[in-house]
């Protein structure tokens, strides 16, 4: 009797385990080795869309509020109750922690890696990710405070925007150029917004400012008016950052994070810019330059066309407009992340139409679940390298200006040798 051949013994690799512990390095071992796959040091590379979790510094937040009754009232809800000192007075639901999938994906809201004695965390582990992604600039905006436009006391909310801007911009920026922000615009008390603009409008280190999209307000109402003339007269974009919510009125009949997900990043920039159309703002503030951020994509294409053809049968319902929607969209910015590449017809059929070349920012969403590195663009076919050098940060740097985002020395020295 022959006897059976001898089963191939199975190689087993060994598994990287991550944690929110890990070095931001480890966890981006791969994009590290797609640098120099795609040679991306030889680009500009601007990521418009960056996060840090800045409830290992809330403490630090807290004692920068202006209002001494506030202050004290977030310091006794810090030390009298567990996880409080992460999230005292903020709206955050710290029981709805979905994106981590039962902790075996590192998200954000859990970043605690080591860093060096001494060191600031948020601005250490920013520039770790900098270096290893291979970029140039990283916008860098909160994590907690994004969930801030859901806030149900304003005047909580408007104190805790003003208070992180300050310690944001005393803390992190300025400490290294690579790092950039646009600080949030506590939007709902106009006068607190145009403080805001008038603080820090002229620091080399912001680069406009942020609406936090997942929030319910009327954005054409004309209190904001006055906000937005004085970011037109002084050249300074407007950002519109989209979130999860699972406690609106459509959201709440969904039973799985995913369907959250998926939906509530999106329709919250699509309800903002309805409105920006409808209502002529494009006319009303022509030099705006307005950017849709962490919405991916997709829906871009069905929103020109769904907004062309009732505009076309009503066009008395926006008196302001003097061209199609899709034309004044065509004008606007937006971020890449999460860039749905599943359907690559699509896509391409996406890009043509938004203009891509011309209007599409590179962004990463690190250290977010769903993350898109540099390489993400390399990969989209049909691409030329002018488009891909646009989309990854020459587009970026024509909206913010070159004063603000300067060629890097690495191209000034090619650009230097014969």
């Amino acid at each position: 009797m022959t006897a059976a051949p001898e089963r191939p013994r199975t190689r087993v690799n060994p598994v990287q385990e991550l944690t929110p512990q890990s070095d931001t390095r480890d966890m981006l071992a791969n994009a590290a080795r797609d640098v120099d796959t795609f040679d991306l040091r030889s680009r500009l590379i601007v990521d418009v869309d960056s996060h840090h979790e800045e409830t290992l510094e809330w403490s630090e937040v807290l004692d920068n509020l202006d209002d001494e009754v506030l202050r004290e009232y977030g310091k006794g809800i810090a030390t009298a109750f567990p996880g409080g000192a992460q999230f005292a007075l903020t709206s955050h639901v710290p029981g709805l922690h979905f994106q981590e999938v039962g902790g075996r994906i590192p998200h954000g809201g859990e970043r605690n890696e080591p860093v060096p004695a001494g060191a600031e965390h948020t601005l250490t582990v920013t520039e770790r990710a900098i270096e290893t992604f291979g970029i140039d600039y990283q916008v860098v905006f909160p994590q907690t405070m994004l969930d801030v436009g859901m806030h149900p006391n304003q005047r909580i909310a408007v104190a805790l925007t003003m208070a992180y801007n300050k310690w944001f911009v005393k803390t992190v920026l300025g400490k290294d150029p690579r790092v950039k922000s646009m600080l949030a615009l506590p939007i709902t008390d106009p006068d607190a917004a145009l403080e805001t603009i008038k603080l820090y409008h002229d620091h080399p280190d912001v680069l406009g400012f942020l609406i936090t999209s997942q929030r319910f307000f009327s954005v054409h109402d004309n209190q904001n008016m006055p906000v937005f003339a004085e970011l037109e007269r002084l050249g300074m974009p407007l950002g519109f950052h989209a979130g999860p919510n699972w406690g609106d009125s459509w959201t709440k009949t969904m039973n799985r994070f995913t369907s959250v997900h998926a939906m509530s990043f999106v329709t919250c920039n699509m309800t903002h810019l309805s409105n920006w159309l409808f209502n002529g703002l494009p006319e009303r503030f022509p030099k705006l330059k307005v950017i849709w951020i962490e919405s991916g994509l997709a829906w871009i294409p069905f929103m020109m066309q769904r907004l062309d053809h009732e505009f076309l049968l009503r066009s008395s319902d926006a008196p302001l407009l003097t061209k199609f929607p899709s034309e004044y969209m065509r004008e606007m910015f937006y971020t890449s992340q999460p860039l749905e590449v599943l359907h690559p017809k699509a896509l391409a059929q996406t890009l043509e139409m938004m203009d891509a070349e011309h209007t599409l920012l590179y962004s990463s969403d690190w250290p977010h679940w769903d993350f898109d590195p540099p390489a993400r663009i390399m990969t989209i076919e049909g691409l030329s390298e002018t488009a891909r050098n646009n989309i990854l940060g020459r587009n970026a740097q024509r909206l913010y200006g070159t004063h603000k985002l300067p060629d890097p020395a690495h191209l000034q020295t090619q650009i230097a040798t014969p």
